[in-house]
């Protein structure tokens, strides 16, 4: 039987030191398909091991439910990890943070037992450690059978996440918490336990347990890093469990990069002091569909698609100039192979014409079940855990305008079918005014993620109420949830059900209507072919906010806010006839888009 354990100064695999390498990798961030892909691409760069968050509301959507299949299956992509000749480590929270949508905690926590709030999350609260129990009770006994103990691949398994860093609670309830978790995972396993914090003494003293071993998370200044976890961790191995070799890009803001050669010599101070080290991240990936999680530090600011990171495998698993900077300090420390990868070589380059459009509001109704309301709901209210929903209400000549208490996260607005404005969380846009006249006011309310850090966690979305105007508060509210998502996490069927009987589009046909600006919001189709196989990367120049799918697979969100300003489209998805369906919210220059040769994620900061 293979051990692994942690030794008055070294990692232990079969009694025999060993410094661990590792990379993070989110299989839920990877088209299935490739995880071996960049798998064996981590090999190649010199790592023993790779790391990945496990996202408890990814597999369980609703309450009772838990997803193994497909994109969801945990133990492939870990029996591809064991197959590489790589171990693994997994971090499955509760809460991961990861920039995820809701730090992976389920929405559906929130709502249950009378709407509890966040403060009865991340702390041994009856009913969330018995909601982990059936968490955990799904998600264990498939890591508990790849154990190192057990001939697979996982070293050690992460209790919590930087703990140090949330709430304010007395040590002694932090501690109850912590061993709940600890009890629950030991009913399990038996490799080692570690906790996860940043590199600072107050965090660092609040996150743990005595008999759990400590590690670290920072990007830089390796040394003092250090000294200040060995402060925390008298005796064992030091090791820096997220490495931050990049960052992430939030919509709006810069494309954020960080030079090759100063995160090469900050892994080699790593790895010259005998630490061992997980690079965060080793390659990205994309936050497909509606995953992508927002930070709100005074701010709200959702995160964009493009889960990049500047790490050294690239969104498209490209090696990049840090893979081979980085690959060359490992070199020194341990053996790596002689192959390196090759190259990505440019993606097809077309144009389409998306000639099938139907408005959003013909449609609505058959992607949603409307439920009329007295007083104003929250998507949470209704059971909407992402996504877009339509509200609507009447209003009258003297109204003047309507406000809300807040818009999460926003919201376009129409009298009559006529834009009337937008709302906005970001920019702290939460009052319209209205025409005066009598009529039906709608809105289109986007869910744009949930916060993934800080108080915030747990928090509703859709129209905060009340909602006022200038004479009365406004009570009486339709509700329309848009599904948007199928049971498989690919689009649902009754999207494209809304385009049967239309007249479809051949291959690269452009029928002159294409060119004429494009109203939202509408769902637009096109057929065209291309290479099978091939990773493409999707650009909606003049396109203003929206969601994309090819032949199903959820691309994310795009906006022409930036960064990003292509959208991955992974080869596996990719076959010689295929279909592009475009949810665009508020208008388009033309009704064209096109697919270039290389990625483009947008400006970097100056």
């Amino acid at each position: 039987m293979t051990t692994f354990e942690i030794g008055e100064r070294d990692f232990l695999l079969d009694g025999e030191p060993v410094q661990l390498v590792s990379g993070a990798l989110h299989y839920f961030r990877v088209h299935p398909d490739l995880w071996g892909d960049r798998i064996r691409k981590a090999r190649l760069m010199g790592l023993n091991a790779i790391e990945t968050y496990v996202p408890w509301n990814f597999h369980a959507p609703s309450r009772g439910e838990f997803r193994t299949t497909g994109r969801y299956d945990l133990g492939r992509f870990l029996d591809l990890v064991a197959a590489e000749g790589l171990h693994a480590i997994v971090r499955p929270g509760p809460y991961i943070c990861a920039e995820w949508d809701g730090g992976g905690l389920p929405a559906w926590l929130f709502a249950a037992d009378g709407g509890r709030g966040a403060a009865a999350v991340r702390c041994a609260d009856p009913g969330f450690l018995a909601a982990i129990g059936e968490y955990f009770g799904a998600l264990l006994p498939i890591v508990a059978k790849r154990q190192v103990t057990a001939g697979g691949p996982v070293l050690a398994v992460q209790v919590e996440n930087e703990y140090g860093a949330y709430g304010d609670d007395p040590p002694e309830r932090r501690e109850v918490y912590l061993r709940a978790l600890v009890e629950m995972l030991r009913e399990h396993l038996d490799v080692p336990l570690f906790t996860v914090d940043q590199a600072n003494d107050h965090h660092q003293s609040r996150g743990g347990l005595p008999e759990l071993h400590r590690m670290a998370s920072f990007g830089s200044r390796a040394a003092e890093r250090l000294e200040v976890l060995r402060r925390h961790q008298p005796a064992g191995p030091l090791m820096c469990m997220e490495f931050w070799n990049g960052w992430f890009d939030s919509w709006g803001r810069h494309h954020h990069v960080a030079a090759p050669d100063a995160n090469a010599r900050d892994l080699g101070d790593l790895l010259a002091a005998g630490a061992s080290v997980n690079l965060y991240m080793f390659h990205g990936g994309t936050n497909f569909g509606l995953t992508n999680g927002a930070n709100d530090k005074g701010t709200y600011l959702p995160i964009a698609t493009s889960y990049d990171y500047d790490a050294p495998l690239s969104e498209h698993g490209a090696p990049t100039p840090k893979y081979f900077a980085m690959r060359d300090v490992v070199a020194r420390y341990r053996e790596v192979p002689d192959e390196t990868p090759a190259a990505a070589r440019p993606a097809p380059t077309l144009t389409v014409a998306l000639g099938d459009t139907v408005p959003l509001a013909d449609v609505a109704g058959a992607l949603g079940r409307t439920g009329s309301h007295e007083g104003l709901p929250t998507h949470d209210d209704v059971g909407h855990w992402s996504g877009l929903s339509v509200y609507t209400t009447r209003v009258r000549a003297d109204d003047g305008a309507i406000t809300f208490a807040e818009i999460r996260d926003r919201a376009i607005a129409f009298v009559d079918g006529t834009p009337v404005g937008t709302l906005s969380r970001t920019l702290g846009e939460r009052t319209l005014p209205l025409p005066a006249l009598d009529g039906e006011l709608t809105l289109l309310v986007e869910d744009q993620g949930r916060v993934n850090y800080g108080p915030r966690i747990g928090e509703a979305k859709g129209l905060i109420g009340p909602a006022r105007t200038a004479v009365r508060e406004v009570t009486d509210w339709s509700v329309t949830p848009l599904e948007l998502d199928g049971p498989d996490g690919l689009l649902a069927s009754a999207v494209r059900d809304v385009f049967t009987g239309n007249a479809r589009l051949s291959p690269g046909r452009d029928d002159g209507g294409t060119d004429t600006p494009v109203a939202g919001p509408v769902l637009c189709r096109a057929e065209f072919g291309s290479e099978p196989g091939a990773d493409h990367f999707l650009r909606l120049d003049g396109w203003t906010k929206g969601l994309a799918w090819v032949n199903g697979w959820p691309l994310g969100r795009y906006w022409s806010h930036g960064p990003t300003g292509t959208m991955y489209v992974p080869g596996p998805v990719v076959r010689e006839q295929n279909e592009l369906v475009v949810l665009e919210l508020h208008g388009a220059a033309s009704a064209k888009v096109s697919f270039v040769a290389e990625p483009e994620l947008g400006p970097e900061e100056e």
